[in-house]
């Protein structure tokens, strides 16, 4: 269990671990700007966990995106809130705002929905430039 925790901590993507961190980090993203992927994930589900390694491959490719990682059993208030029925989740967010959902173990899928998002971002932050 330990070197799990030390991973999450060594990696760019961050562990939320209560529904004040959440309404917090969700905050700070909003008031910056920052565009906010977030992998709901569970131990109980092992596609959870073989997706935890491909979010985290994400996180290095697209800097700009802060990605959050939510355990549904330690953070109940938050993926009822998402309205979160399965594991594992991922939700695209801006301005706190849920702008794609992509639900299953679908690492192509994924792949090319934060991409898009990412690109979605580029653009709107240009426009607004």
């Amino acid at each position: 269990m330990m070197d799990a925790q030390q991973q999450v901590t060594s990696s760019r993507v961050l562990a939320v671990d209560s529904d004040k961190s959440w309404e917090i980090i969700l905050g700070r993203a909003q008031a910056q700007d920052c565009p906010v992927a977030v992998h709901f994930t569970a131990d109980w589900c092992p596609p959870s966990k073989y997706m935890a390694g491909f979010f985290e491959n994400l996180s290095l490719q697209y800097p700009d995106i802060l990605f959050l990682l939510v355990d549904v059993d330690e953070v109940k208030g938050v993926k009822d809130k998402m309205d979160v029925k399965a594991m594992p989740t991922f939700l695209l967010m801006k301005d706190g705002v849920q702008e794609d959902k992509i639900v299953g173990a679908n690492a192509d899928e994924l792949q090319k929905r934060v991409a898009a998002f990412a690109q979605m971002v580029r653009q709107s932050t240009e426009d607004k430039a």
